[in-house]
């Protein structure tokens, strides 16, 4: 504080209403193959309806990705997706170049031939689909034009271009589903854009640019206008009272040669989920493995477990491969012989059968790993009671859309895999499809091979080290540790309150802040916790006695 030199009055805010704050539980993350959207990059899904129009519907070769996607969604409302590179290509006008276009910054920093005037917005075969029309500034033109009913007039010379003396400037844009692969019937039209200015510096009424590249790749979800057709020769900057030359028919694309193979490797599987990789940018909490083939699910789990174990913030659920359990005599050999070989890690939960679900968007029934599902109840468990409760048994791990599973386990197997480290998923009848167990792949005995233990410390920890952040740079005093102390102990207090934990100890003072320690700019805080525990085994003695037998003389009350 400056010192006064002279009398006055000086007024100061000092605020201590700092608080832990609330965190992130919720948000699932999943990367494998679509047939639609950006390319190794993270988009953030809120539906299933969303999840159609950013990624496409499912084929033979997606769905497992799509509906663990779809699954966790029945759940939560916030999942983070990646589509990984298959052997990706873009379709275009020009169906003998190569066309690369992973996402926007790879379109920004794309040199396209010349040749390509117009691509697909996305790699994959259902860029083949797409047609695109444009109607120059020409009645004979736009009276000849298939798509002349989805405007109110013909294009003609935009006020921009007019106010400088110019004319006949616009251009109509249409995008049709010439295939019909995107609606089911052909040459729908999936887009409009009306009245364009061929003035690459034109201007709408609204300030906006109306240069009508821009303005099909700023409002577009299908292409990219790559190029400039080569019957439109005046494109470019208006020179005053320009009038643009006069074009008299429709300007037709069909694009063709988008490819994507849609089998990802492990690597390339890995490449998406490097992508949650960095805590400190992305926030994910429940992280959806899939499945994959049988040869490769080891490799593929233990390298999602090295990704969780790397954030310290995050849980990934993994599957079995699917013939493991499906169509299998030995299921619970074949999955218990998979689990064995993964990393013993509290950061994954392993469970035990595909699940047999419907898929609507073919009207069949599909094998899909239970993953999604799994992660999805500890998305619904966080909203219906906290990130610290059981998400496995009757109250809150009934699993939804399930027709039925590929391995019922009996009795017998499911003590074999609970002590494989698998939470079994069983059909009881009458009873639902229920998650009955909740390990996590912890091999030694403690607190954290429990689901709800490590997941309440994920939360503690997360929020006590985001609140920690403003201790940075402050005095290692009494003062400071004494703010630290009154920060904690009431969030901690509120988890007790809400059953999370029975007991905990904040010791942050001299005796953990010692010289050594303050000299070497370090601050320590020892916080303990007991955290609560949820029921794995019940016993029930029922006791037949006398009739004449006092009952406190039998349990000594």
């Amino acid at each position: 504080m400056a010192f006064q030199v002279s009398p006055g009055v000086q007024v100061k805010e000092i605020d201590l209403t700092n608080v832990v704050p609330a965190v992130s539980t919720s948000i699932g993350a999943i990367a494998g193959a679509f047939q639609w959207g950006p390319v190794e990059e993270v988009r953030t899904i809120g539906s299933e309806k969303e999840l159609v129009e950013v990624f496409g519907k499912p084929n033979n070769d997606t769905f497992n990705y799509f509906m663990n996607a779809a699954a966790f969604l029945q759940y939560g409302n916030s999942l983070r997706v990646v589509r990984v590179a298959t052997g990706n290509q873009n379709a275009s006008n020009d169906g003998t170049a190569t066309i690369n276009i992973s996402n926007e910054n790879d379109f920004d920093n794309t040199v396209f031939p010349s040749s390509v005037i117009v691509a697909a917005k996305y790699p994959g075969v259902l860029g083949n689909s797409l047609k695109v029309s444009i109607c120059p500034a020409n009645s004979t033109a736009f009276n000849n034009w298939t798509y002349k009913d989805q405007f109110d007039a013909a294009p003609g010379t935009s006020a921009f271009v007019s106010n400088k003396g110019g004319s006949t400037d616009e251009v109509h844009v249409v995008v049709v589903d010439e295939d019909g692969e995107w609606t089911g019937e052909a040459n729908t039209v999936l887009e409009t854009f009306a009245f364009a200015s061929q003035a690459s510096d034109a201007k709408a009424s609204d300030g906006t640019n109306n240069y009508w590249r821009e303005v099909v790749n700023n409002g577009s979800k299908y292409i990219w206008a790559t190029g400039t057709p080569t019957t439109l020769t005046d494109e470019g900057n208006l020179s005053a009272g320009q009038t643009f030359t006069t074009v008299t028919a429709a300007i037709d694309y069909s694009l063709t040669a988008g490819t994507d193979d849609n089998a990802p490797t492990v690597g390339e599987l890995q490449t998406g989920y490097d992508l949650f990789g960095d805590a400190e940018t992305i926030d994910v909490n429940l992280i959806i493995g899939g499945a994959v083939a049988t040869g490769d699910a080891v490799t593929h789990a233990n390298n999602l477990i090295a990704l969780a174990e790397g954030r310290k913030d995050a849980v990934v659920f993994l599957s079995p491969a699917i013939a493991d359990s499906v169509n299998s005599n030995t299921p619970a050999t074949s999955v218990i012989a998979w689990a064995d070989q993964l990393t013993s890690t509290s950061y994954a939960v392993v469970d035990s059968s595909a699940l047999y679900v419907y898929d609507k968007y073919n009207d069949v029934y599909r094998w899909v790993s239970a993953s999604g599902h799994v992660a999805g109840l500890c998305a619904n468990t966080d909203n219906v009671a906290d990130a610290w409760f059981s998400p496995a048994g009757f109250n809150r791990g009934q699993l939804l859309g399930v027709t039925k599973l590929a391995f019922n386990p009996k009795k017998a197997d499911r003590d074999d895999m609970y002590k494989a480290r698998i939470n079994p998923i069983v059909s009881f009848p009458g009873e639902g499809t229920v998650l009955f167990g909740d390990k996590t792949a912890l091999s030694k005995p403690s607190a954290f091979d429990r689901i709800n233990v490590r997941r309440l410390f994920i939360v503690l920890e997360k929020a006590i080290a985001t609140a920690s952040k403003f201790q940075l740079f402050e005095f290692n005093d009494e003062f400071t540790r004494a703010q630290f102390r009154n920060l904690v102990e009431p969030f901690l207090r509120d988890i007790k309150g809400r059953r999370g934990i029975t007991d905990f100890l904040v010791v942050c003072d001299e005796t953990n802040n010692t010289g050594e320690v303050i000299d070497t700019n370090r601050f320590v805080a020892d916080i303990y916790i007991k955290p609560a525990r949820s029921i794995n085994f019940i016993t029930l003695n029922f006791i037949a006695t006398r009739t004449g037998v006092e009952f406190s003389e039998i349990v000594g009350q």
